[in-house]
């Protein structure tokens, strides 16, 4: 079905760009506003035994929810509170221990203003995020955090646009800051994301999905070329590992080896393995993490590792258990 625009002179390309370049330049205002109470905030907030608790209505819940999320997922502990439902019983999830950030662009919202002498009674700190200094949420907290903008996106002025745009990114500039401040890393931003794609990749080791014991292809420096074109059928990895008597890797020898040997017109029942193997074989250790593992492969176009003790066999992963694990 077929709708027509209202005005038929309408560029939606240009609509669009046009929201860009506002919401750009309001950002780069937004700059002069990470000043001295910026850092008073992130010392508040670092310095916190308890939870960030974010609250805020209408869009600026939308972004407090986000706001809270961020923080959560990058070391600092923190939840959001509707305004609303705090006023109903929800306030008792703040603890003593707590610090509040409200967030409003005109600073009068009258929910979280309602909340305020409860919050100053029980003497949490509370950081402002408005677009008016003057207003009184700014005036009641601690510490205010300007998110002013010259002007919204919207054409009427009216849709928060370039006000909750900027909110965002002053609570992703508080939130990345105080990631640094711990020394927050990969690993634990995994542990915060174990049933992600991120998490799989940042906590998998070698070790967890590896191919072991009767799994692993594996002949003896001593086998006919034969015996390994049977082993690697058998185990269907399209490689096969040579080991000594000690377990100790002398070679490998793989589909892309059998091409080679069959150009050269080598006798397939009697030749030695260890005549046309590749001696040595790229290594890795158990303890490795998956993805590095991963990196290896795809910087030497291999579809196979092994892996090593040592210098003894321990297992064998292969690029398909990469994919099985989510780790591509």
């Amino acid at each position: 079905m077929h709708f027509q625009p209202e005005n038929e002179n309408i560029n939606f390309v240009d609509a669009g760009k046009k929201v860009l370049r506002i919401e750009r330049e309001c950002l780069e205002q937004l700059e002069k506003f990470i000043n001295q109470d910026f850092t008073t905030a992130c010392n508040m907030i670092y310095r916190c035994l308890g939870k960030v608790v974010v609250m805020g209505m209408g869009k600026s819940g939308h972004i407090g929810r986000k706001i809270a999320a961020t923080f959560a997922s990058t070391g600092t502990p923190a939840f959001f509170v509707h305004p609303g439902e705090a006023s109903h019983g929800d306030l008792g999830m703040i603890s003593k221990n707590d610090i509040v950030i409200a967030i409003s662009n005109s600073g009068e919202s009258q929910e979280i203003l309602a909340l305020i002498p409860v919050i100053k009674r029980l003497n949490i700190p509370l950081i402002s995020m408005t677009g008016r200094p003057e207003s009184t949420m700014a005036c009641a907290a601690q510490v205010h955090l300007c998110i002013q903008v010259p002007f919204e996106a919207c054409p009427l002025g009216l849709a928060p646009t370039s006000s909750t745009t900027a909110t965002l990114v002053m609570g992703d500039a508080l939130a990345v800051a105080l990631l640094e401040a711990r020394g927050f890393t990969q690993e634990d931003f995994a542990l915060s994301h174990p049933g992600g794609a991120l998490g799989r990749k940042l906590l998998l080791h070698v070790s967890d999905i590896m191919h072991s014991g009767d799994e692993v292809p594996n002949v003896s420096e001593h086998a006919s070329l034969r015996d390994a074109l049977f082993e690697i059928t058998r185990k269907k990895m399209g490689m096969t590992v040579i080991t000594n008597t000690q377990n100790e890797i002398i070679g490998i020898f793989t589909d892309g080896d059998l091409r080679r040997v069959i150009d050269l017109s080598i006798d397939l029942q009697t030749t030695p393995i260890a005549q046309v193997m590749t001696r040595g074989g790229i290594r890795v250790f158990a303890q490795m993490l998956a993805v590095d593992a991963l990196n290896i492969m795809q910087q030497k176009n291999i579809t196979s590792l092994l892996v090593e003790e040592q210098g003894k066999l321990t297992g064998v992963v292969h690029l398909h258990d990469m994919l099985r694990a989510g780790v591509v």
